[in-house]
């Protein structure tokens, strides 16, 4: 029969309709203005620590709606902005400096919408807010250590040859210079040197007896030396982003050496600091047994050994090192066989690993230390500038005895927290920076300017769609209610698919949203205007309807599919704010497909089909021949 479903479609329909509604629905219920207090170091949330929370707060006359720890941390919503800004400032000062608070948004969403996966819509930077950093990468730092190690190979080159130089060293800003005797060596150096190091441009100057041979590092290699430690600095800042929990964040490049992060909605904004620009590494070394650490402690330490402070006392380390960080390739916390916090490491197979395993192996029943090293940046004024200089601090944060000879996995023990595992897992399996990373600009994007931004998007998004419904409305009557129906559905599908896949709203992606709801009557007047033509060549209401649907959809298709191309290109070249606006598009865009040809056929056939009519309601009138 003409202009029928068959059933098993039309309730496939409605439970497509109940599904995007269901997930949709937290959208309703909005946010509670929240702080989040987050325990520090061995501290931890305790039921004495809520109780001070409740009473500080009650003390001070703040109202708050409820403080309920959640995954590990302690949550207390509030009624307003301006209590919680209170609050925070208040219960930071109460608790010290061992617990962080910060700022927070709670959704309002009911359990048993969370306990089937529907949550509000993750929003962006400029809607939410949250935190920007633009960190510098020290690039000079990594060509200099790259010309360091060029210039011992140098060095140990020419000795392999038997060629004698007066001395080598490392000039600035950049470059290796080698000074020899005699006119002759230099030469034989020129030659052996100049095909081996092609990324050095080297150059022979004779003056005053003085013959030095200078290796200039070529624009082209600083420039792919850059460009590495740039890609390999974004790779590990995505790393430990994603490890954060930060959904689509935002980490681009900008200019020579600067990279910009967005965390949108940030909870904790002190762990992404520390975490985001951590310069930091482990590194393996043997307790030193036969020597007295009381003697070391008052002066006399013994030559290869080093003296480490912990919190348990000191403890006397052999100077080698017989692992460092950078050959870990995963690591995860968990905990030992005893319930303490630990983290299990998983090595890779070079040479270094292979001589971690003989050197424990023949020093089982001895112990062995883990050291933490930290590149912590300080600031310092040097000739009138301000200049960011790394400052080494290592920390011996666990020694335990070998049990047996350790092979590419083994355990980390004696850890302070559970925090503190975590971060030190995370830290080890992003992967250690090639080039030190300094944070040289910090915004925090308040919810009160989100808030802002949220409102002027819902009210161009409502004042769009209404003039839409009214003018389809007026002029195709029934048929332009059904258009009305498939925008409010294509808008519901769009909220639930960015609730499901967690993907961010900003605010380019509710420009996106705006445009789809202009764009998505478009196919539902290509096929209103087929219909009425056909109408008024004298054809049936029935088969109007039908070949309306049939022959505009070719012409819908075509007109959607290169937009859709458009916005394909858009993300894939595009970054940030563009490629929130080409997601929101592309989804829009094939829901609106969806919406406007295939419910609203749907609805048509429930109302016209399988029926004896006459006239349709479309906004026309046909004169009886």
């Amino acid at each position: 029969m003409q202009n029928k479903y068959p059933w098993w479609k039309n309730v496939l329909l409605v439970v497509l309709f109940l599904i995007g509604l269901l997930y949709a629905l937290p959208m309703l219920y909005g946010d509670d203005p929240a702080i989040q207090i987050s325990a520090k170091g061995t501290a931890q949330i305790t039921s004495q620590v809520i109780q001070k929370v409740n009473t500080t707060l009650e003390r001070d006359k703040l109202q708050y709606k409820s403080a309920v720890k959640d995954k590990g941390d302690l949550l207390v919503r509030f009624l307003s902005t301006d209590t919680q800004l209170k609050a925070r400032d208040i219960i930071q000062k109460a608790l010290g400096n061992n617990y962080e608070v910060a700022i927070n948004l709670a959704p309002r969403t009911p359990g048993w919408l969370a306990a089937i996966g529907a949550q509000p819509m993750k929003l962006g930077l400029d809607l939410r807010g949250g935190v920007y950093f633009l960190l510098e990468v020290d690039v000079d730092a990594l060509i200099e250590a790259h010309e360091k190690g060029d210039m011992h190979s140098m060095g140990d080159a020419l000795r392999d040859v038997d060629i004698r130089y007066a001395g080598i060293s490392r000039i600035k800003p950049n470059g290796v210079l080698v000074r020899f005797r005699d006119k002759a060596t230099m030469g034989s150096a020129y030659n052996k040197l100049i095909d081996r190091y092609r990324d050095y441009k080297f150059v022979q100057t004779a003056q005053n007896g003085q013959f030095q041979l200078r290796a200039i590092m070529t624009q082209t290699a600083l420039v792919r030396v850059t460009n590495y430690a740039i890609d390999q600095a974004m790779n590990i800042l995505n790393n430990r982003v994603n490890a954060l929990g930060v959904s689509e964040a935002v980490v681009q490049r900008q200019g020579r050496n600067h990279i910009s992060v967005e965390l949108p909605g940030i909870q904790d904004t002190a762990r992404a600091k520390s975490i985001i620009g951590k310069v930091a590494t482990l590194q393996f070394q043997l307790v030193d047994e036969d020597h007295d650490v009381g003697a070391a402690m008052k002066g006399d330490v013994p030559v290869g050994s080093k003296l480490y402070m912990t919190d348990n006392g000191a403890v006397l380390l052999k100077d080698r090192i017989i692992l460092h960080g950078d050959a870990i390739t995963y690591a995860t916390s968990s905990s030992d066989q005893s319930g303490r916090p630990s983290v299990n490491v998983r090595l890779g197979g070079n040479s270094e690993v292979n001589n971690f395993n003989r050197v424990t192996a023949n020093n089982v029943g001895k112990q062995m230390a883990v050291v933490y090293v930290d590149m912590a940046p300080q600031q310092k004024i040097i000739n009138g500038k301000t200049v960011t200089v790394r400052h080494k601090t290592e920390k011996v944060i666990s020694v335990a005895t070998i049990d047996s000879a350790l092979g590419n996995n083994f355990e980390i023990t004696g850890l302070q927290s559970v925090k503190y595992a975590q971060n030190l897992s995370l830290l080890l399996r992003s992967g250690a920076l090639l080039a030190p990373i300094n944070i040289v600009q910090e915004r925090t994007v308040g919810p009160s300017l989100g808030k802002a931004n949220i409102h002027m998007g819902i009210l161009s998004t409502v004042a769009g769609f209404f003039f839409i419904v009214l003018f389809m409305a007026m002029y195709y009557r029934f048929f332009g209610l059904l258009a009305d129906m498939a925008l409010f559905l294509n808008l519901v599908f769009i909220v639930a698919f960015f609730s499901i896949l967690g993907v961010t709203l900003t605010l380019p992606g509710i420009a996106a949203m705006v445009l789809t709801v202009g764009m998505a009557v478009d196919a539902n007047v290509l096929i209103y205007e087929r219909i009425r033509e056909e109408l008024r060549l004298g054809v049936s209401p029935q088969a109007s309807i039908h070949l309306g649907y049939a022959r505009a959809f070719t012409t819908i298709v075509d007109s959607n599919v290169t937009t859709l191309i458009v916005a394909l290109v858009l993300f894939a070249l595009g970054s940030g704010s563009v490629k929130g606006f080409a997601v929101t598009l592309i989804v829009g865009l094939l829901s609106s497909m969806f919406t406007s040809i295939v419910y609203t056929r749907a609805v048509a056939n429930v109302v016209y089909g399988g029926k004896h009519i006459k006239k349709l309601s479309i906004g026309i009138k046909i004169k009886k021949k």
